[in-house]
């Protein structure tokens, strides 16, 4: 036994665990670890942001058909919305249910100004002369002016959305109450369209759309074009919207969705955040409206009511809510499947649709993008309980311990119940 206070063999002042090579003790290359793995993490969104880019703008247009190239573009535009819901829900809690009013409002803004654009000056749209209208009413009349309407595309839903916001949130409506509101206020909403034939075109809707700012909505090359406007408008919405729940606005929101009270009590107001969070939901879908009426060519109440709104939010879920690029995937996917199966199996879709949801919110929580960490902490989980197991057992090293070479030196602590010193004992 000889007196000493050096540290132990394999110690953190040890040489050969700096250098990461010890015998099995991986404690010290950890912090190495994980930096390599934030680092690495780091690429993997703009890695992906670039692929999907890829696919989208170079792979798509090369290999699909126009007709298919234009269901795509419907799908975007359904996936711009979602990417609105993505936003209020997922981030901010919010279960909006009305989103078809702002995707509407956006829809008709453009509509309007399609149809006078195709009418001529002084003329009527044709579903007007059809109701009997003689004069152009004029709620129609600014929307000859196509930054006018495009003014209102963003206005038109971002104001209602602010106004319903300030109302609900300021009273601390939130949950269900919250969800049954949106419904109601889509309910109403196509009731009022629908009992404005002159004014809207009742249930038709909008439709008949020959231009859009200069292109032909019958030629297939300026098709292409109407699609590359459609995923550029979505690829920036996504950016911005990522940036925003990466600054600390996106950071109080999300604190707002897990702790409304707390964030109350540090003296933020939550009705201001949700509010912000839920009108740029609104815009959200009411860009997707606007751009969807050239790409489809119509706009009809079918098309917004409660279960066109339940559907989208049923997207989000399917991708997952809490991820961005969740809500952008699922709505694409399930218009792909909803497409795919009514070519081949048109009275089923309901039931797939159905089954779909419930296999979802059972196995899959977080949608198709959280499947991957759901595989993962399953793995690593089995990984522990087995690693549990084999350092049970007393014939068997576990993978924590370090079993050191038969010529190695062991220096193990001792401390002295006199003197509280530290010896060695050499072996």
């Amino acid at each position: 036994m000889t007196g000493g206070t050096r540290p132990a063999v394999g110690g953190p002042d040890d040489t050969t665990a700096k250098n990461g090579t010890g015998g099995g003790g991986s404690g010290p290359r950890e912090p190495f670890l994980r930096r390599l793995r934030s680092g690495t993490a780091k690429w993997h969104g703009p890695i992906g942001f670039l692929a999907v880019a890829l696919l989208v703008f170079a792979v798509a247009p090369a290999t699909l058909s126009p007709f298919r190239l234009e269901l795509l573009a419907k799908y975007l535009c359904f996936a711009i919305a979602a990417l609105g819901i993505g936003l209020a829900w997922g981030k901010g809690g919010m279960l909006t249910l009305g989103q078809g009013v702002f995707f509407g409002l956006g829809g008709y803004a453009m509509a309007m100004h399609l149809k006078l654009a195709e009418a001529g000056p002084g003329e009527l749209p044709d579903f007007m002369v059809w109701s009997g209208v003689e004069e152009l009413p004029m709620l129609w009349e600014p929307f000859r002016q196509p930054w006018f309407a495009i003014l209102m595309v963003v206005l038109l839903p971002g104001t209602v959305a602010a106004l319903l916001g300030m109302l609900v949130f300021g009273r601390r409506v939130r949950g269900a109450y919250f969800a049954i509101l949106t419904q109601a206020l889509a309910a109403a909403f196509v009731i009022w369209l629908v009992g404005e034939q002159g004014l809207t075109g009742g249930t038709n809707g909008l439709t008949n759309f020959t231009s859009f700012f200069g292109l032909d909505l019958a030629s297939d090359a300026d098709k292409r074009v109407l699609y590359f406007a459609v995923a550029t408008v979505l690829g920036l919405l996504y950016l911005g919207f990522r940036q925003l729940v990466a600054s600390r606005f996106g950071r109080l929101l999300i604190a707002v969705r897990d702790g409304e009270d707390r964030v109350r009590f540090l003296g933020y107001d939550p009705a201001v955040v949700k509010t912000v969070a839920f009108t740029l939901s609104a815009i959200s879908a009411g860009i997707a409206g606007a751009l969807f009426v050239p790409v489809v060519g119509i706009i009809s109440p079918a098309l917004l009511g409660v279960v066109p709104s339940l559907e989208l939010v049923f997207a989000v879920a399917v991708g997952g809510r809490y991820v961005l690029a969740g809500a952008v995937l699922g709505a694409v996917l399930l218009n792909y499947a909803k497409t795919t199966f009514s070519e081949n199996w048109a009275g089923g879709w309901l039931y797939l649709q159905g089954a779909l949801f419930i296999a979802v919110m059972a196995y899959a929580p977080k949608g198709v993008v959280g499947v991957a960490g759901q595989i993962r902490d399953f793995t690593a989980e089995q990984a522990r309980r087995l690693g549990r197991g084999r350092s049970d057992d007393p014939r068997r090293p576990g993978p924590g311990r370090r079993v050191p070479p038969a010529r190695e030196v062991a220096e193990v602590p001792q401390v002295s119940k006199g003197s509280g010193e530290t010896s060695e004992v050499v072996a």
